[in-house]
């Protein structure tokens, strides 16, 4: 796998857990997608991850899909889509959080239509807000730094989130 795979994947799928950290109630329970745009490391640009993840060895790809269905993300649409049951909206669990990623977040301000935040990994940590545009769509940007093959590196993105359908098919939140 290419560094800017790896990097890539880091970015969008690594920090994403924190896309959904912040999210005000209620939002639409059911299937949401979430795609990332504008990743860059430091302050180059990665190529769209559909793209990267197009290129990589059936094997591969089918090992990630894997990893990720474990935990109730699938790829779909334009990025990764996840099911949020009415049960985690209200108790405010996370789809995409892996209790096991070690990573926390701290809400640094609130309002119903915007939310900032901190979070830390165990390699990365930074900030970030979401905008609320509806109880159907909200927008994550993040900054922040992590550490890949042991160096430091600063990355940011841009997240869309939407919801898809009330339906999740045979996708399950976690």
């Amino acid at each position: 796998m290419t560094t800017a795979l790896r990097s890539s994947l880091l970015l969008a799928l690594g920090l994403t857990p924190l896309l959904a950290a912040a999210q005000p109630q209620p939002l639409q329970p059911g299937l949401w997608e979430l795609s990332s745009s504008d990743m860059q490391v430091d302050g180059q640009a990665l190529p769209d991850v559909n793209r990267l993840l197009e290129g990589l060895p059936a094997a591969q790809r089918q090992m990630l899909e894997g990893a990720m269905a474990e935990q109730g993300v699938q790829f779909g649409g334009q990025g990764v889509q996840v099911c949020m049951t009415q049960a985690q909206i209200d108790s405010g669990q996370i789809p995409l959080q892996d209790p096991k990623t070690g990573c926390s977040q701290r809400i640094t301000e609130r309002s119903a239509e915007r939310w900032a935040f901190t979070f830390s990994c165990p390699q990365g940590q930074g900030q970030g807000e979401t905008q609320f545009l509806s109880d159907r769509e909200f927008l994550t940007r993040l900054n922040g730094t992590f550490t890949h093959n042991g160096q430091a590196r600063e990355g940011s993105l841009q997240t869309r989130a939407r919801w898809v359908a009330a339906d999740c098919g045979s996708l399950r939140g976690n």
